[in-house]
């Protein structure tokens, strides 16, 4: 064991009834001297933390202090409110469950848990071994049998399996993502012994590495088998009066549904409960925060005020307090019977049992990056102090801009991996990647720990996400995932119709699946699985006025040719845009580089992965002589501001200046004092242009533009006045472009030509989504959510007292702070009495346009600034006020607002690491307008970060696409369908920017048809989901080369297990597909007796090898007229039948 750095006697470290305190422990010093107390000797220590995020700090320093040898279990807290009417999320069972299972058989280690998880009831000591399912390869398995036994454990089965306490059945194949488990596991079944049990990744669904065994842990902390239901249907009724029955709770738990919140029921399903201290081995040492006692008394308190409001609900009746958590009084006395060490981080009384701890806190070493030297302070505590130092950062590329800037000073340097490197290495100074929140100096150790908060000011929030696929603008709209029956497509040759599922027909001797699709006067159309590129989804107008088109009549013909006219002069008149942009060469802007590190070093977060491309396709759109025209499109709070400071430091460094737009005064206000924050080391000069500005103020500033003294200037559209008045401007940044009309955006647009254009938004407005898909502007998506960000909860729901009443109280409680928007002004008044009498312990403000500006100003200061807690408003927040204390949003009569308006409202919170809450309050649906349901359907279903984008696409639908291009345009967009008219749309920019004519009645890409008479198709019980089948389907005839379709087909094998037969076929014919459309072939027919092949008017084919076909082979292959080659052969069996295609077309293939 490696030499202690503050525990010197473990052994005299506590016995039960003589309690020890540890004083002094400053810093990071708490977690170093659990790491020592827990290596040191042989027994567990369960270290109690002030509140959960203490919680999380604490074992991230303490994993990073004690290595991989010493066990470090999280026994995390709920993140939910007592008695809450929803479940903690799967995530946090899993991890708890896992815990729980752990936590009796430990001998050593450190269990970690908020000091109130303490107070929680959990199920009995033996209930996770007991239910948990233990599968070994080779072990015999009956798949009813187990599946039964995961119901009964609480696992639900879905076509796909991506969460927690989860499970899919596919053929041989058994998904499950077990509770505990870091990834899902593939287990393969050979009959009914387990051949092999795989990991797989829950975005991919493909395999990774292999295991002999696994545990499947049950998927709640409460059962719900039937012996578990009975005996809580006995309780619940001997516990409650009156019929059981109208209670929601009952009635769930009886049809064995999992009741939202039924953690906070425990009580009722077992004869006896646990807490956590019966769960932890008899020699545990307890290392407790000085005043324990005060924060189990503070818990007790909240929740007693928890239950006075949740006790109202006469359908939801609820335990006692005292039968629901475990008196303050109780855990104090069960504690006494263990060792126990309070620690704190002043100094404590000296005294028999007491050790104050020899530590410091670190002296003040702030790097001010734009000092001569920068690092002076830290220059002077490495000369004077005594002994070795660590450096902590957050992430690798901190590390080395420390490295550097430290390497050039002659000092004793490395670069360390871990505590022990540290502590075994003989350099004095040490620079790591650790989670050190603050640092501390340990005189007596000769150490100093120094984080990278005291460095570096505040602290970069580092990234701890997976990777989301690429979400590519195209596939949004094209992609058929969110397809329902019911729902409107196009087909390119055949027009508009209703998906109405998947059909498997027979025809002649062979079975295919077919897109069933409905038409005008209930015709039918039936549309082979292999031609499904000729599908898009229809949007354009609502789908219950979709135009249907009829069959056989020349209906669609003439839409598609009407809106073939009006597309290429829409074509040409983008081109002129385009055209004049590119004829006068935009500015080339260059910046010093190590000035551009330093601004960087100022963004207090490290960059999301989309963030980092995002800035660098905007720098490099600068740096080259062409005029940049991009719309960066990331959901609210992503970080397009970051985006648009690297951009604007950019530009004033090359020289110009900088017009920011903004559509409302108090987002200049905020912006103005964002960019000041981050400019402010440097000379250059921001101004405000808005209506907060008096007469004199506006008159300076417009003499400073003139002058070019104002480098920065950010302003509402009264900014397009003054589009003459700079002396040098290159660069404009429109922010919230959707706010804008099209009178400002033409405004904009005439500076389009020579001017770079940078346009920030969320949610980006149809016309600008349809130019970017055109090609013409460059997009970039942010649809990665920063570090710790959770997606927000949103509940759609009538006005109903008690459920604002929680929405305050629970975002009040954790200290947070609350929206209400109301956006009349005329009856705000009325509301704020209605509110204040709802939630007295609110200190409630109201704000709104009407208002004089400086008082406005003022209340909009003082909420940010934590003055009081609920702000009743109209949208006039709807614009990037950001308030990260503020969670929750209750947007009342959501009704009336449009989609882009409510993701925007909504986008106000969840701007931290908290869970956050929307509440949209409408009428009875009966009442609403369908638009206004459809409008909050769409927002519900989308609770995903990053779907700003995705909702603009439904708003298209929703509204239509009405406003692309102005009027004219919308007539032909709801004949043909959104994604036909940009696929034309963007054919004819093309051809017209290749300078040649644009022949949009070319059949687009009708796609290769294939016929070789034998079945091609995925088998229903080898994919069983329609919807899954479908996508699969859709991804098959996409695939564009033989790469792609070898990886799908991995992709199968891996996910459903063996290909059978006709999913083998289907695959083969996709492959021959690809090669017959380089061809230039259109059709390709081959049935027993031979077949033929079809070329098209612009064919590739090598003539010569045809000829030689022809001539050398006459009896098996003959010409009919110039464009069928005839074949006469006997492939009676698929095989030849395959063979003598892929023969044919490897002949006819022009030889490099």
């Amino acid at each position: 064991m490696r030499k202690a750095l503050l525990i010197s006697d473990p052994a005299a470290a506590a016995a039960p009834g003589k309690p020890r305190r540890w004083g002094r422990l400053l810093g990071a010093s708490t977690a170093l001297a659990s790491a020592e107390l827990a290596a040191t000797i042989d027994r567990p220590v369960l270290l109690l933390a002030e509140d959960p995020r203490h919680a999380d700090q604490l074992e991230a320093e303490i994993r990073y202090f004690a290595g991989e040898a010493l066990p470090v279990e999280h026994f995390v807290e709920w993140e939910t409110l007592p008695w809450d009417s929803f479940s903690p999320h799967q995530d946090i069972i899993s991890q708890r469950l896992r815990v729980l299972a752990e936590i009796p058989a430990l001998r050593s280690g450190v269990i970690i848990a908020a000091a109130s998880v303490l107070q929680q009831r959990l199920p009995p000591v033996d209930y996770v071994s007991a239910r948990s399912l233990s599968l070994s390869t080779g072990q015999t398995l009956d798949r009813d049998e187990f599946t039964g036994a995961l119901v009964a454990a609480g696992y639900f089965r879905v076509p796909q399996v991506s969460e927690h306490g989860e499970y899919a059945v596919r053929g041989s194949l058994l998904d499950i993502f077990p509770m505990g488990a870091d990834n899902p596991i593939r287990i393969d079944l050979f009959d009914d012994e387990i051949e092999s049990l795989r990991y797989f990744s829950p975005e991919t669904q493909l395999s990774g590495e292999k295991t002999t065994e696994i545990s499947v842990l049950p998927a709640r902390e409460v059962p719900l088998d039937e012996e578990a239901i009975r005996g809580f249907r006995h309780r619940y009724r001997e516990r409650f009066e009156g019929q059981p029955g109208k209670s929601r709770v009952y009635r769930d738990v009886s049809d064995g549904i999992a009741h939202g919140g039924i953690e906070y029921f425990l009580p009722l399903f077992f004869e006896a409960n646990a807490t956590l201290l019966d769960y932890i081995p008899e020699d545990c040492i307890i290392l407790a925060p000085h005043d324990l006692e005060g924060l189990l008394q503070q818990f007790w308190g909240e929740a007693t005020e928890r239950y006075e409001l949740c006790s109202l609900d006469p359908e939801r009746p609820i335990l006692s307090i005292d039968e629901t958590f475990v008196a303050p009084d109780a855990v104090t006395q069960r504690l006494g019977q263990f060792a126990d060490v309070r620690y704190s981080a002043q100094s404590l009384a000296e005294r028999a049992g007491t050790t104050n701890f020899d530590t410091r806190l670190p002296p003040a070493m702030k790097i001010e990056a734009r000092y001569e030297d920068a690092a002076a302070s830290l220059m002077q505590f490495l000369q004077t102090f005594d002994g070795r130092v660590l450096f902590s950062t957050d992430s690798r590329g901190r590390r080395e801009q420390l490295y550097d800037l430290l390497s050039g000073r002659g000092l004793d340097l490395a670069r360390v991996d871990s505590w022990q490197d540290f502590i075994d290495i003989d350099k004095q100074i040490g620079v790591a990647v650790a989670p050190i929140d603050s640092g501390v100096l340990l005189p007596g150790a000769k150490i100093a720990l120094i984080s990278e908060q005291q460095l570096f000011g505040e602290r970069t929030k580092t990234r701890r996400r997976k990777r989301r696929s690429d979400r590519d603008p195209e596939s949004i709209i094209r992609q058929l995932n969110d397809l329902e029956p019911g729902s409107p497509v196009v087909h390119e040759e055949y027009g508009v119709g209703r998906y109405l599922g998947l059909a498997t027909l027979d025809v002649g001797d062979i079975t295919a699946e077919f897109l069933h699709l409905e038409y005008a006067d209930n015709d039918k159309l039936y549309v082979p699985v292999h031609a499904l590129e000729l599908i898009s989804r229809y949007t354009g107008a609502s789908p219950e006025n979709a135009p249907l088109h009829r069959l056989g009549s020349d209906q669609w013909d003439k839409a598609k040719r009407r809106a073939i006219k009006k597309i290429r002069d829409v074509a040409a008149e983008l081109l002129d845009v385009y055209a004049r942009r590119a004829a006068r060469p935009g500015f080339s802007f260059h910046w010093p580089e190590n000035e551009y590190r330093s601004f960087e070093s100022g963004f207090p977060f490290e960059l999301t992965e989309d963030q980092a491309s995002t800035i660098d396709d905007v720098l490099e759109d600068l740096a080259t002589d062409q005029a940049m025209d991009r719309v960066v499109c990331g959901d609210v709070g992503f970080g397009k501001t970051e985006v648009a400071l690297r951009a604007t430091f950019a530009a004033v460094h090359g020289g110009k200046q900088v017009a920011v737009l903004v559509p409302t005064t108090l987002l200049a206000q905020q912006h103005g004092q964002n960019f000041r924050d981050r400019f402010a080391d440097w000379p250059v000069r921001v101004e405000v242009l808005s209506r907060f500005q008096s007469a004199k103020q506006v008159k300076e500033i417009v003499a400073g533009l003139r002058s070019g003294n104002v480098d920065v200037v950010i302003g509402t559209h009264r900014l397009l006045q003054h589009t003459k008045d700079f002396r040098d401007i290159g660069l404009v940044i429109v922010d919230e472009e959707h706010r804008f009309g099209v009178r400002q955006k033409e405004a904009i647009k005439s500076l389009r030509s020579e001017i770079d254009i940078l346009t920030l938004t969320a949610t980006p407005i149809p016309r600008t989504l349809n130019m970017a898909l055109g090609g013409l502007r460059e997009m970039s998506l942010i649809t990665t959510p920063p570090a710790e960000r959770l997606a927000v909860k949103t509940f759609v729901s009538e006005w109903n007292d008690v459920i604002i009443r929680e929405a305050c109280l629970r975002e009040i409680k954790r200290g947070g702070q609350v929206y209400f928007i109301h956006n009349r002004v005329e009856d705000i008044g009325r509301i704020e009495q209605r509110l204040q009498a709802l939630v007295p312990e609110a200190e409630i403000r109201i704000g709104h346009g009407q208002m004089p500006e400086r008082e406005l100003e003022q209340v909009m200061l003082d909420f940010y600034h934590r003055r009081f807690n609920v702000l009743l408003c109209t949208t006039i927040v709807e614009s990037g006020i950001d308030v990260p204390t503020a969670n929750t949003i209750i947007i009342n009569r959501a009704d009336r607002f449009g989609l882009a308006q409510l993701h925007q409202l909504r986008g106000r919170v969840g701007r931290s690491h908290h869970r956050a809450f929307a509440y949209l309050l409408a009428p009875p649906k009966a009442v609403m307008t369908p638009d206004a349901v459809k409008r909050l359907e769409a927002i519900d279903s989308l609770e995903d970060l990053g779907s700003g984008f995705t909702l603009a696409t439904h708003d298209l639908e929703i509204r239509g696409a009405g406003e692309l291009l102005g009027d004219t345009q919308s007539g032909q967009i709801q004949e043909i369908g959104f994604s036909l008219y940009t696929e034309l749309l963007g054919r004819a920019v093309d051809s017209l920017r290749a300078g040649k004519e644009p022949d949009l009645d070319a059949p687009l890409h009708a796609g290769v048809e294939i016929n070789l008479h034998i079945p091609a198709l995925l088998p229903e019980d080898y994919v069983p989901d329609v919807h899954l089948r479908l996508i699969l389907y859709k991804r098959i005839s996409a695939a564009e080369s033989a790469e792609e379709l070898r990886e799908l087909q991995v992709e199968l094998i891996d996910r459903f297990g063996l290909l059978p037969d006709s999913a083998k076929n289907l695959m083969r014919i996709a492959a021959i597909k690809q090669t017959a459309t380089a061809l230039g072939i259109e059709k390709i027919d081959a049935g027993e007796h031979g077949g033929y092949a079809l070329f098209g008017s612009k064919s590739n084919i090598d003539p010569v090898a045809l000829i030689h076909l022809v001539q050398n082979d006459s009896r098996k292959y003959r010409l009919q007229g110039s464009h069928r080659l005839q074949i006469r052969d006997d492939l009676a069996d698929p095989e030849s039948r395959f063979r003598a295609v892929e023969h044919l077309l490897q002949q006819l293939a022009i030889k490099d």
